[in-house]
């Protein structure tokens, strides 16, 4: 901050102020531009399919994409701590303390905006584009304490000029998760510029392409994304950045990972700073353009006609100075290279589509497979719910992204400045999402109608017939939607390139047009503007070939332009202007309600209300612990463990496992062994016992698993009668494994410790066996050995063979069993 605190502030402020002038002066002409194109394309109207299945207005009422715990490195106090993280429909990340804060609704720690982002899943990916940001400055792997993480799943938000982020998790499943969550918050960040305003968006974006042409930078930009405020401090920061890296580089000292960490301080400080500017600016530019505007279309509306043959006539003398020149540069540079560029944009995006009818296709086979069992509306109503959200998970979504991110051009980047095919990456995955949010919303409607006034039984057979016409629909919509991006990516990819090569032959002689152009007409007709048509329409006509001959071919399922389904289900059209269906409130099938929801602040109720797009991550084998909750705190590298801290975490866990014993709580084993007192022989045995306590350990042991053993071939059936001791077939092993020790050793009791759940157990079965017997064996401790026996005890047992031989020989093996489990 120091180093930026004076003359790189005015730097910046200068940097600012110039291209925000320059940016105003090319936006309030092409908001002119653009308005009248918009008045005149509702008057004439536009060509082209109809779109056959419906679309949602508000995809993402009272829902939220994704919530969860992971851990965060703070650059605070360099340490990782765990954070909660909450996703709203907004796509911004909000994170916590805990899920507590969230549910009081505290505000959060901090909120990213992931316009611009990258997610990186590698420290060794993350390291090579840290190492680009700072000549000079390379890093290794493991190189830098404060990039370690305790795991090999680590969560990296890289930003060529904003803060990084750095999460980490522990298992795969969950990185895979948090990847395809955090990848579509970008994806849909970056998509910032709506397409419903349709004068801001087209007059920005031309603005913008003007700008940077008249610095010479032609093609695709990468950082073309987020709101129009952050465009334009990306733009800001593309012609500042290099020059404080030049100033500031030389005067950064320290450590390698040191400097390197201050880069991005200072790089981060300088965004924010620049984006603060832009914003303030833009806002002024768009009030003062908005304060303009109905003069503007008074004027349009009186003189449309007037405007239009204007403009014709200009064009076409620009046309007779441009159109031989582009015909020449088309046939060389053009022509052979727009088949093998259009297969590179077909095979993947095909087969991204495709998979999104597949995954579509697969849920609704899985939802009838599961109302075959029990085919009731309250269910239908629990799988529609969750299938209504199927386009916003990321998760299911993944397998239709991943198919078009194969997608490359290369070997024709460098010759068409190209600068990466990310921008038509992204922009296949948000047409992939929004064609199957439309099947999804048009199967709701068609569901919902032929619902009304049916039996359950025929569900099957409603939502086959509901699903063959959506599907029907899908591939007609698929086709007009692939072939129009086809067009749009090829015109994106050779229009700046023949611009740039036929800009300085051409822009010197572009002003001598203006003079044609009446001065009332001036603000609606740009010749700059109209060069960019005439070229435009000149490589548009081999553009369209190409993509009528593929899907002549019917080539990745390409419907032929005189293929037009128009109004071919007026009933449906109708269906769209429902309001949304809540399938959970309608059939019964929604989340239940949540303890205590009617109670408290409003924003809290209103909060739980929401619904959550994708499930919660929940690790396999770790049942135990809570879901989002964790007190760990993971040091950094250069710090002490906190041992006390798990020492405590790991006693409040063992003595919550004590508590949930399996047949009652910790109290109630402690009461069940105050109430069964030892009788006095017992306490005679002990001292009898205690004389002989070096005696052989390993035979005793020995006859104790044989006992053990016969014990478990016995089958208790009831108790015996009133003195019974021990079961007459358990004296006789004991007898038996008793010969194979001398006659006269005495013998030795083992105590030894057992779990308390062993002890529980034990003492259950104690009580039953003794509910009505007054006089009642000796209990033994828990030790898992047999407890040895005196002469006077193998009499008392004789004895007590005799009494069972007497009764009944059925309860008395049930009630020996018992007995010997007891001394066991």
């Amino acid at each position: 901050s120091n180093l930026m605190a004076s003359s790189h502030c005015k730097q910046t402020d200068r940097n600012v102020v110039f291209l925000m002038g320059e940016f105003g002066r090319l936006y309030e002409q092409q908001y002119a531009v653009a308005l009248f194109n918009k008045m005149r394309f509702d008057l004439e109207g536009g060509g082209g399919p109809q779109n056959q299945l419906l679309h949602r207005k508000v995809p993402l009422k009272n829902k939220s994409i994704f919530s969860g715990a992971l851990f965060q490195y703070l650059e605070e106090n360099k340490k990782w701590r765990n954070r909660f993280l909450f996703i709203p429909d907004s796509y911004n990340i909000n994170y916590y303390e805990n899920k507590q804060a969230h549910d009081r609704g505290l505000h959060p720690k901090g909120t990213i905006n992931c316009a611009g982002y990258r997610v990186l899943t590698s420290m060794e990916e993350y390291l090579e584009l840290l190492n680009t940001s700072l000549p000079g400055v390379k890093a290794k792997v493991g190189s830098s304490p404060f990039l370690k993480c305790a795991t090999q799943f680590p969560l990296i938000l890289w930003h060529p000029y904003a803060r990084h982020y750095y999460f980490y998790v522990v298992t795969e499943k969950e990185q895979q998760k948090w990847s395809a969550v955090f990848q579509d918050c970008v994806r849909h960040t970056n998509n910032g510029l709506s397409e419903e305003c349709k004068v801001q968006t087209p007059a920005f974006t031309d603005a913008v392409r003007l700008y940077r042409q008249a610095h010479g930078h032609y093609g695709t930009w990468d950082m073309m994304c987020g709101t129009p405020p952050q465009i334009l401090a990306n733009l800001v920061m593309e012609t500042l950045l290099p020059e404080m890296r030049d100033l500031i580089t030389p005067k950064l000292k320290g450590k390698m990972h040191e400097r390197q960490r201050n880069w991005m301080l200072i790089s981060d400080a300088v965004y924010g700073l620049v984006q603060s500017q832009t914003q303030a600016q833009y806002e002024a530019v768009v009030q003062s353009c908005e304060a303009g505007r109905p003069p503007l279309e008074t004027t349009i509306r009186t003189d449309m006609d007037q405007i239009i043959t204007s403009k014709e006539h200009v064009t076409s003398k620009i046309r007779a100075l441009v159109l031989p020149k582009a015909e020449k540069l088309l046939k060389v540079s053009i022509q052979p290279y727009i088949s093998s560029i259009l297969d590179a944009l077909m095979e993947p995006t095909s087969r991204g589509f495709f998979e999104v009818k597949d995954l579509f296709f697969r849920e609704l086979v899985d939802m009838s497979k599961n109302l075959l069992n029990d085919g009731n509306k309250e269910k239908l109503g629990e799988h529609m719910d969750k299938i209504s959200m199927l386009a916003f998970h990321p998760v299911k979504m993944q397998s239709c992204y991943e198919k078009v991110e194969t997608l490359s051009l290369e070997g024709l980047q460098q010759r068409f400045d190209v600068s990466s095919p990310s921008v038509f990456v992204q922009r296949a995955q948000i047409l992939m999402r929004e064609q199957m949010d439309d099947a999804v919303y048009t199967f709701e409607q068609l569901l919902h109608k032929s619902l009304e006034g049916q039996e359950q039984e025929d569900l099957s057979k409603t939502i086959q017939g509901c699903q063959d016409r959506v599907i029907k629909k899908f591939d007609y919509d698929s086709s007009t939607v692939r072939k129009k991006f086809f067009r749009e990516a090829l015109l994106q990819i050779f229009i700046p390139y023949m611009l740039k090569q036929l800009s300085p032959s051409c822009s010197a002689e572009l002003p001598s047009f203006q003079e044609l152009i009446f001065e009332d007409f001036s603000r609606f007709i740009l010749v700059e503007n109209i060069f960019e048509e005439v070229v435009l329409h000149t490589v548009m006509k081999d553009i369209m070939l190409a993509v009528k001959e593929a899907a002549v071919q019917r080539r990745h399922n390409l419907y032929r332009d005189s293929i037009v389904l128009t109004d071919s289900d007026p009933n449906l059209l109708l269906l769209g202007e429902n309001p949304p269906i809540d399938w959970a409130e309608e059939y019964g099938g929604g989340q239940e309600e949540v303890d205590g929801e009617n109670t408290g602040d409003p924003e809290v109720q209103k909060r739980r209300r929401v619904k959550q797009v994708v499930s919660m991550i929940q690790i396999e084998g770790n049942a135990s612990v809570l879901p989002n909750e964790s007190s760990l705190e993971v040091p950094a590298v250069d710090d002490i463990p906190e041992e006390g801290t798990e020492v405590r975490s790991d006693t409040s866990l063992s003595q919550k496992s004590e508590k949930q014993v399996s047949n009652g709580t910790k109290e109630d084993v402690k009461k069940n062994a105050v109430d069964d007192k030892p009788p006095t022989n017992r306490s005679v045995l002990k001292e009898e016992e205690s004389t002989t306590e070096r005696s052989l350990q390993g035979t005793e042991i020995k006859s104790a698993i044989d006992c053990e053993t016969a014990a478990e071939d016995v089958k208790p059936t009831s108790s015996c009668e009133e003195g019974a001791r021990i079961n007459p077939a358990d004296t006789n092993k004991d007898t038996t494994s008793s010969t194979e020790k001398p006659s006269d050793s005495p013998v030795r009791e083992v105590e030894a410790v057992t779990s308390e759940q062993q002890e529980n157990h034990i003492t259950a079965s104690t009580q039953e066996s003794h509910t009505e017997n007054p006089i009642a064996p000796s209990q033994h401790d828990n030790s898992g050995f047999q407890s040895p026996t005196n002469e006077a005890a193998e009499e008392e047992q004789q004895g007590g063979k005799k009494e069972c031989n007497d009764s009944e020989t059925g309860e008395d093996t049930g009630k020996g069993e018992i007995a010997h489990m007891d001394h066991q």
